[in-house]
């Protein structure tokens, strides 16, 4: 990834004002008049994620102009880069409110591309800063870029065993142990729920449970677990060609995992860590789990398959058990888990749910000082019935009558998650339309703000 947040350099760097709508009239009265008919001709206005790039009586660059609106949302600024041509730029001016290790970490963010499998584009302007701690921000921006990186690669070129290849890079760059388990030794492990889902896939791309472990012995353990379906056909449930398409990034949850992961051991926070990543592909063929079919699970509980396109709950179920037998001071799980969270709040907003009231304000004020937004749902007791089944201990597709189905899913992953403290993250991972700093294609959504609750609850 290029470095697009450096310290100070030697060299120039053009300055960069940014300005609310309500405060471009006074500034521009205070510079010369050449600027003032400049942004006057261009009909500058400070409008969010607006700029101007002014140029000297040189042929090169004066200044630039960057408006705000009428937000103090820091992640404006991830607007900034793609309105700015190469070179180096510094932030000379910005109201007092908008933490400068902020406004590099927005600038970092909104610089990322998806070049792959295209001709590499042309060099990306710099922010050089000082005073911040330029490390951290890398730390972050990099980590967040690994997980949108997976995200939008497509599952010919990511399968369960390239997230395991990841996962077995990270934790040896971090001097992490890593465990896996596939195929049909994940039924001698006693993890027959992950195995069910992932069988149909062909041998190369078969079923594992991924377990990373860090830190020293005596330090809080935290649990992270992220569903890694690398693709969804639905199974024999298959979903229609629209629902399909973008169904490479189920594996959203492994990915923004990995990457939380990432950003806790770089920064040597004073924690144990355990990462688990059930990584599949649900695929279909003859030896496809069917809708009702009655699964053995880890925990010991029996679930009833309504509905094969309910595959990740079941996939989380094995994992969640797993987490409770390493009694955990802090357990996460971050899923793609359900369309029903979209209908509620959209592709900007994802739902959490905890039933620990210190967790949630820990999570809330982490979200609002970093500008990573979520909204709390509730676990309500009202829908737990929704999951009785006739002839199972529970299934994975809820009645009808509930109707909210990502409040039901949480509530079918409570019943396997640890009894300690425990927060569910039903996240989109995607921007359904670019918007300026935000890329259409897949985004890193919660993990700052984890990052930041972890490192505030535990340092």
């Amino acid at each position: 990834m290029t470095e697009v947040v450096v310290e100070h350099t030697q060299g120039a760097a053009v300055p960069v004002h940014a300005l609310y709508e309500k405060d471009l009239a006074g500034f521009l009265d205070g510079r010369r008049a050449f600027v003032k008919a400049f942004a006057e001709m261009s009909e500058f206005k400070a409008k969010a994620g607006q700029a101007l790039v002014v140029p000297d009586t040189a042929g090169g660059l004066d200044r630039v102009l960057f408006g705000l609106g009428a937000s103090s949302d820091p992640m404006t600024f991830r607007a900034l880069p793609a309105r700015l041509p190469a070179g180096d730029f510094r932030i000379a001016s910005a109201p007092p409110e908008f933490a400068p290790d902020l406004i590099a970490l927005a600038f970092a963010l909104g610089s990322y591309r998806f070049d792959r499998y295209k001709k590499k584009g042309s060099p990306q302007p710099r922010l050089v800063v000082d005073g911040v701690d330029v490390a951290e921000i890398r730390s972050i921006s990099h980590a967040c870029a690994l997980a949108r990186d997976m995200i939008n690669t497509p599952p010919n070129d990511l399968g369960p065993l390239q997230i395991e290849t990841i996962a077995r890079e990270i934790a040896e760059q971090h001097g992490a142990g890593i465990t896996v388990i596939t195929g049909e030794g994940l039924l001698e492990a006693n993890y027959p729920a992950i195995h069910a889902v992932g069988r149909a896939a062909v041998e190369a791309r078969c079923p594992r449970i991924i377990e990373i472990d860090w830190g020293e012995a005596g330090k809080p353990l935290i649990v992270l677990v992220g569903k890694g379906v690398v693709f969804d056909t639905g199974g024999l449930d298959i979903k229609p060609s629209a629902g399909m398409r973008n169904m490479k990034k189920d594996m959203g949850g492994a990915a923004h995992v990995l990457a939380l992961a990432r950003m806790i051991m770089a920064a040597r926070l004073p924690v144990r860590l355990a990462v688990l990543i059930p990584a599949v592909e649900n695929a279909i063929s003859g030896d496809a789990m069917r809708p009702g079919d009655i699964l053995d699970s880890r925990k010991g509980l029996t679930i009833e398959v309504g509905n094969t396109d309910a595959e990740g709950r079941l996939i989380l179920a094995d994992a969640l058990t797993r987490a409770a037998e390493l009694e955990p001071a802090l357990t996460l799980d971050l899923a793609t888990l359900t369309g029903a969270a979209r209908a509620a709040l959209g592709p900007q907003l994802p739902p959490f749910y905890t039933d620990d009231e210190e967790l949630a304000g820990q999570i809330e004020a982490a979200m609002a000082a970093v500008s990573d937004p979520m909204w709390r749902m509730p676990l309500w007791k009202g829908y737990v019935d929704a999951l009785d089944s006739d002839v199972a201990d529970i299934k994975n597709d809820p009645d009808g009558w509930a109707q909210a189905g990502s409040v039901t899913a949480a509530l079918f992953l409570q019943r396997f998650a640890p009894t300690g403290p425990w927060a569910h993250f039903d996240i989109f991972a995607w921007n359904p339309r670019g918007r300026p700093g935000f890329t259409s294609g897949a985004e890193a959504q919660a993990i700052r703000a984890l990052y930041r609750m972890i490192r505030d609850r535990f340092a």
